[in-house]
């Protein structure tokens, strides 16, 4: 059974998305300790790119940093911060980046060393459904879930995607990319019906969520919620400073779910 499900195991979930080496490395580190700290379940850790397509502004400008400042974070010190933070994080962890960083890493290569480290799934924003296959295979050998996208225009696929999902379902709450939203129009409770009639994996809702009122809304759907844009933001605004005002804001954030 996949250890991502635990996350799941104690009510909603609430995910945070953190920029790895945006401001820093040591930043980052101290910014998943106090989401750990204040009730985060489960943590995307972003691996930056250079051009990360499904982002919006806020993620794309922290993946800029994270790529410029201090010389510019590797994939090689993402994974020693996950070694250290593993001394410390029980709950799950999972990178979310984009192909080009698996393949110029070398995917074998990138997989089993997640698996080494203790990364628990992946998710390639930029890998449709269809061509899972360039990753699956190694996926399974080593143990990383392959997660799965469901976004409105799925429709007649969700079905499908949802029978062969693993680890758990991150369902688009919006069209376009990544980013805080003022108002999200999309019916998630008929996504959901359709995800439920084909899988038990859980499945949270991402892409827009920023207020603790949003996040309770999406909640009595979803098994858990996703916030990305507005946690950068903090980490922009705060810098190396960020760290407990990212714990309050988790806080916040879980109490809304619970």
């Amino acid at each position: 059974m996949s250890k991502i499900a635990s996350a799941f195991d104690h009510g909603k979930a609430f995910i945070p998305f953190i920029t790895c080496g945006d401001p820093d490395l040591a930043t980052t580190e101290q910014a998943v300790l106090a989401a750990v700290e204040n009730g985060a379940d489960l943590i995307e850790l972003g691996i930056p790119f250079s051009d990360p397509t499904a982002e919006g502004p806020v993620i794309q400008e922290a993946n800029l940093r994270a790529l410029t400042l201090n010389g510019g974070v590797t994939t090689d010190e993402i994974f020693e911060l996950v070694r250290r933070l593993r001394r410390k994080v029980e709950i799950p962890l999972v990178f979310m980046t984009y192909a080009n960083v698996v393949f110029s890493y070398g995917a074998e290569r990138f997989i089993s060393t997640c698996r080494d480290v203790e990364i628990d799934g992946l998710i390639l924003p930029d890998i449709p459904y269809e061509e899972k296959e360039e990753f699956q295979p190694l996926c399974s050998k080593y143990g990383v879930d392959l997660i799965s996208f469901i976004a409105p225009t799925s429709e007649n696929r969700i079905g499908r995607i949802a029978r062969e999902a693993e680890g758990f379902l991150y369902v688009v709450s919006s069209l376009g990319v990544t980013g805080v939203r003022s108002e999200i129009r999309t019916d998630i409770a008929a996504m959901a019906r359709l995800v439920r009639q084909n899988t038990d994996i859980p499945f949270a809702v991402g892409f827009g969520i920023s207020t603790p009122e949003q996040a309770r809304d999406m909640s009595r759907a979803a098994d858990g919620v996703i916030v990305g844009s507005a946690i950068i933001r903090i980490l922009e605004e705060h810098g190396k400073d960020a760290p407990e005002y990212v714990g309050a804001y988790v806080k916040k954030m879980k109490e809304a779910i619970l």
